[in-house]
């Protein structure tokens, strides 16, 4: 791991001040996974199914809430996120990425506030929205901030730490609903719930404290604060050449995407910009059918459903899993490469989720009631071991790596709006899903009574993802934000992008609009044409 945190020789400056904000700003991924994690467990608590349920009765005899209402219940956080995913981009433009976040921790607050307080599924679907909408707007903002701060060497690495983050969230849901699941009174479900208000205050606290984007500083016509907040970063002072280079270099090709003309969400839509938001929409579009939330919201449950008595305790294994598995993810991403490293993981995920649709279905029965009958134990462990190689090879990297990809294929000018539409993207698959699954999975009238079959359907769409990947993810391993705009407006197909080397820098480009174009000895450019007005 030690080689992953070695600078390039060459490289001017510490990369720590970068990784470690970067890395507190992936703090945001918790409040995502956490948020999301938690309703698996709250589900299948007895004391919150007495206290929520409406009058109806599984077939245990047990009151719970209906299909239609933990269906709505899970998928109303999904809702919110989508509009949040959405109000990011002009929030993130106005405010600023930075304030962007500390407003965002406010709504999230507010939604947290009221599912503690809830006592019916009302006040409690009202909390998970808002709780959704705060998820949203972090959710598109904390990719967007890193990806502006973090050193081309290891961005990789560093906006993929927001996966990790998530994983951590998760882990801790899980542990939190292990731990109160048996309680017999409201702390069961409102403490895992009410916890949530401290990972808000650490983000927001760090946010007051950590600086704002120099891309964004540039976008706003500030270069003295950029200077400022770019220095602060990469620990150089502020007239040393490395941040006067990349400065310009930023500068550059802000200037060079004024030229073009103003940006509005049209211009998401047009030439090759669209090719770039349709890649992004689409990864994350397949992250999410992979399977991946189906185990997060409805793991607990279906894992109770499939026979197993300690249920808390494997949906506790697998997010150790998932938290393990994100590491060697993170590592492959700059050394290996987005390319092959997806490619590796859609094939992992294609064979692991095909077995645990073979084994489920082969396996297993169910009785007059529609309750789940085991006919091999050891067959429905080893289904449970496919889960979590599932949940490795997913880890490893689908999970950062969508991320990643979508943080840094856009150029400045649309890189708010697009990257919201793609995490929108995200968001509405997960709400289209999370509100499906129950009755593609339940026994019951008007449900498909699915069970293990519906892995059938995740393995579909994991051997999708294999030629999604060939055709459409390019290389951008050790690129700038600037180079990886070069490389989309230079080479056509995703397959010729593996090795390529930008020609020229925008700062070079715009030195030669301006009539700089020839050096002198000493290396450094020198006017020509001094009769052209020069660009700034």
């Amino acid at each position: 791991m030690g080689l992953l945190f070695q600078q390039p020789e060459g490289t001017a400056g510490k990369a720590w001040p970068a990784i470690m904000i970067s890395g507190f700003v992936a703090f945001g991924g918790i409040l995502f996974g956490y948020d999301t994690g938690t309703i698996s467990g709250i589900l299948a608590m007895p004391h919150w199914a007495e206290t929520f349920s409406t009058g109806y009765r599984d077939s245990t005899g047990q009151l719970n809430v209906t299909s239609s209402q933990s269906s709505a219940i899970v998928s109303i956080l999904s809702a919110g996120t989508f509009f949040g995913a959405l109000a990011a981009a002009p929030m993130g433009d106005i405010i600023g990425r930075r304030w962007g976040l500390i407003a965002s921790n406010a709504v999230f607050v507010l939604g947290v506030v009221l599912q503690t307080i809830a006592t019916s599924i009302p006040p409690f679907l009202a909390g998970r929205f808002f709780a959704g909408l705060g998820v949203g707007l972090i959710s598109a903002l904390v990719p967007l901030y890193q990806s502006e701060t973090a050193p081309k060497w290891i961005r990789g690495f560093i906006v993929g730490s927001y996966q990790f983050a998530i994983t951590i969230g998760l882990l801790l849901a899980s542990v939190l609903n292990n731990a109160t699941h048996h309680r017999n009174d409201s702390g069961s479900y409102r403490i895992p719930i009410a916890v949530q208000f401290a990972w808000s205050i650490i983000l927001v606290v760090g946010m007051v404290i950590l600086p704002e984007t120099p891309r964004y500083l540039i976008k706003r016509d500030n270069p003295t604060a950029a200077a400022r907040s770019l220095a602060r970063l990469r620990r150089l002072p502020q007239d040393h050449d490395a941040i006067r280079a990349e400065l310009a270099e930023i500068q550059a090709n802000h200037q060079y995407e004024i030229s073009l003309g103003k940006s509005g969400y049209i211009d998401c839509f047009r030439g090759n910009l669209l090719k770039r938001l349709v890649t992004g929409c689409l990864l994350q579009a397949l992250q999410q059918l992979s399977g991946i939330n189906f185990i997060m919201y409805y793991g607990t449950q279906f894992f109770k459903n499939s026979g197993f008595q300690n249920e808390f305790v494997i949906t506790l294994i697998t997010n150790c899993v998932n938290v393990g598995s994100t590491i060697p993810g993170l590592y492959a991403i700059d050394k290996w490469g987005r390319r092959p490293v997806l490619l590796l993981g859609a094939v992992g995920m294609a064979v692991s989720q095909l077995l645990v649709a073979v084994l489920g279905t082969t396996t297993t029965g169910q009785d007059s009631q529609g309750n789940i009958v085991v006919h091999n134990d050891a067959a429905q462990k080893a289904a449970i071991a496919f889960i979590c190689i599932y949940l490795f090879f997913f880890a490893a990297s689908w999970g950062p790596i969508a991320w990643v990809v979508t943080g840094e294929i856009f150029p400045l000018k649309t890189r708010a709006k697009s990257l919201s539409m793609t995490t929108a993207t995200n968001w509405l698959l997960n709400w289209a899903l999370s509100f499906a699954t129950p009755y593609l999975v339940n026994y019951g009238p008007g449900n498909a009574n699915l069970q293990s079959k519906i892995f059938f359907i995740w393995f579909g769409c994991c051997f999708l993802c294999v030629g999604f990947v060939y055709f459409m993810i390019y290389e951008t391993k050790g690129l700038s934000l600037e180079e990886v705009d070069e490389l989309y407006n230079e080479v056509p197909n995703a397959r010729d992008s593996v090795g390529w080397k930008p020609s020229i820098t925008f700062t070079e480009m715009r030195d030669k609009v301006n009539g700089l174009d020839e050096k002198d000895p000493t290396g450094e450019y020198h006017e020509v044409n001094r009769g052209e007005e020069a660009l700034p």
